[in-house]
């Protein structure tokens, strides 16, 4: 059977022609997420290293950092420092920490990784970059992190933001 010729190709005379046929996606694909309750950000999936979800006391807090860090975390033996995403971007409350798991988005870049904490991970969805915009006005301190944004439902106003993950751990706001 496996040397048949028909089945490596997975051409045949019993399989359906539509079968073969494989759609290709619109645009990268990106993970979705909430940062406060009701803003829906996203990141492009080939900066991301891994999605952890744990409880608050698996990030150990460290003193006299950036009040932006919530603490460090161990996952499988890499010491990952985790921000609050919603204080990095402006928001004016910090993350609540008092819940079952906090989820930890760990972007990394040349070496480099940092663990966003953000309310909730929404999933990932391909989005094409050409239907992107950049019309809003922004606070001076999300505008340098922001791609631009896609409107979802322009009756709302609601918009999934694109955030710039090498501009997130490059910034200088880390050693404030």
């Amino acid at each position: 059977m496996v040397g048949n010729p028909d089945f490596q190709t997975g051409v045949g005379q019993d399989q359906d022609p539509e079968l073969q046929k494989i759609e290709t996606p619109d645009g990268e694909l990106h993970l979705r997420f909430y940062v406060g309750s009701r803003d829906e950000f996203a990141l492009p999936a080939i900066g991301i290293r891994r999605i952890i979800e744990n409880p608050p006391d698996r990030i150990t807090p460290v003193p006299n950092v950036s009040p932006l860090l919530l603490g460090t975390l161990n996952e499988q033996g890499r010491v990952i420092w985790v921000a609050d995403l919603g204080q990095f971007l402006g928001y004016p409350q910090p993350m609540n920490t008092d819940r079952a798991e906090i989820p930890v988005i760990a972007v990394e870049h040349q070496g480099t990784m940092l663990g966003l904490a953000v309310n909730q991970i929404v999933g990932t969805d391909w989005l094409d970059a050409e239907r992107m915009k950049m019309s809003r006005d922004y606070s001076d301190t999300m505008a340098p992190f922001l791609r631009g944004e896609w409107v979802l439902d322009a009756n709302t106003d609601r918009s999934l933001r694109l955030l710039d993950h090498v501009a997130i751990l490059r910034s200088a706001r880390w050693a404030a």
